[in-house]
């Protein structure tokens, strides 16, 4: 829960219009786009402000010895920004995410400059944003195919190569990401309260256990949304039957549920989700919404 909630003005798409801008530049001619655009001190001393802000923009060509092709790393940039940047804005307001936003970039950028290291490179997305979105999403989990992996472990990792690259390579670029990153996430914490539960008397307040099972349930119930859909897209009559199975298994007796026009479970007050009717309303709507074609192979 964070202190103040501003309005959500959808900044996000900006960063990521500007993403897909600067790639199209990048891929025209990558030397010409890392002179113009990367970080240098000595070029923001002689006018050349943009600078301070572009160098986030820099896909990655390079993984230690591998090469890769910049659109490799702008798809995968683009999943996280949408994911992670949409989130934490819906949560914190614009204007927070702004200050954040330019609190971590410029403060990697001062560092560069102080340690004369040129900078290019999306350090915000992939330590500054991340850090902060596995701390507040600590059950959420990203699908790899079917292997489900959580947000702390893919934030341990990107931490344990920050870690490595600044103290073992000694890279002064991955020291001022490092910086940035720290100040970021300092700032999320300072925006951060701790909610006290108001309980009537003669009710006992929900306990951390119950507050976990609430978020797992939530959680779990996003990853079935996305099964659901895909089975559903790609009219898949063994997932769907499947997902029916596991749906009915987890309903819960005596809930009333809502009229089928009321099922939006991915609607952003995620109400659907946390609802104990979520289970027999997801069987109900694989049922009514499965194409014709997998009613025939279920008969």
């Amino acid at each position: 829960m964070f202190r103040s909630r501003g309005e959500n003005l959808r900044s996000i798409y900006i960063l990521l219009f500007l993403n897909i801008a600067f790639f199209l530049l990048q891929f025209q001619d990558e030397e010409k786009f890392i002179r113009l655009f990367a970080f240098d001190g000595h070029a923001v001393m002689r006018g050349e402000v943009w600078r301070l802000f572009t160098y986030q923009f820099t896909q990655a060509t390079r993984i230690g010895s591998w090469v890769i092709w910049p659109g490799i790393t702008l798809f995968i940039n683009l999943i996280l920004l949408t994911l992670m940047g949409m989130s934490i804005e819906e949560e914190w307001g614009t204007s927070h995410f702004v200050r954040f936003y330019l609190l971590s970039t410029l403060m990697t950028a001062a560092v560069g400059a102080y340690l004369s290291a040129p900078l290019a490179g999306t350090f915000f997305i992939n330590f500054t944003l991340l850090f902060v979105y596995a701390s507040h999403n600590r059950h959420q989990a990203l699908y790899l195919i079917v292997i489900p992996i959580r947000m702390t472990f893919l934030a341990l990792v990107s931490l344990c190569i920050l870690t490595f690259e600044v103290f073992v390579v000694g890279s002064r670029a991955h020291l001022a990401a490092m910086v940035g990153a720290a100040f970021g996430y300092a700032y999320y914490l300072s925006q951060r309260v701790r909610v006290a539960v108001a309980v009537p008397g003669g009710y006992a307040a929900p306990s951390i256990e119950a507050n976990d099972v609430i978020v797992r349930t939530a959680t779990r119930n996003v990853a079935r949304v996305a099964a659901m859909k895909k089975a559903l897209k790609t009219a898949s009559s063994s997932d769907i039957d499947r997902l029916i199975q596991v749906s009915e298994r987890e309903i819960v007796s005596g809930v009333n549920i809502c009229a089928p026009m009321d099922y939006k479970p991915e609607h952003p007050d995620r109400y659907c989700i946390r609802c104990e009717g979520f289970a027999e309303c997801t069987a109900r709507h694989l049922r009514l919404n499965r194409p014709p074609s997998t009613e025939q192979e279920a008969s």
